[in-house]
């Protein structure tokens, strides 16, 4: 079996004003390596994707569409972009996949090479 959590990039970027926000991802990305650990001898494999900032519904919700936020962020995005769900919805099937196998326990930044 696989479980695929999703964290956030926030968890290695550490914006300031995201502390209760950036806690909380944080603790998804140990209980992962936690699990990892408890669920591998009964072969479930547990992995986390940690998206930089993807176009949801929540970020338009939240205002960050437009955003000096989201500005400053894709100047600091090598790819010179924000996310789509596109870009993170191969991962998560490859994660799923048998062809992940040997993955266990990995926190996988999807960014456009945000760090």
């Amino acid at each position: 079996g696989s479980i695929i959590n999703v964290s956030s990039a926030v968890t290695s970027l550490t914006p300031p004003n995201s502390s209760v926000y950036t806690a909380t991802k944080s603790a998804v990305d140990a209980v992962t390596g936690v699990l990892a650990r408890e669920l591998g001898p009964k072969k479930i494999r547990v992995n986390s994707i940690n998206p930089g900032l993807v176009e949801t519904e929540g970020v338009h919700a939240a205002g960050f569409i437009g955003s000096d936020f989201e500005k400053g962020t894709v100047a600091q995005t090598p790819l010179g972009r924000i996310g789509q769900p596109s870009d993170i919805a191969p991962l998560a099937v490859f994660l799923a996949s048998a062809d992940s196998g040997w993955l266990t326990g990995e926190t996988i930044l999807a960014s456009g090479g945000l760090r």
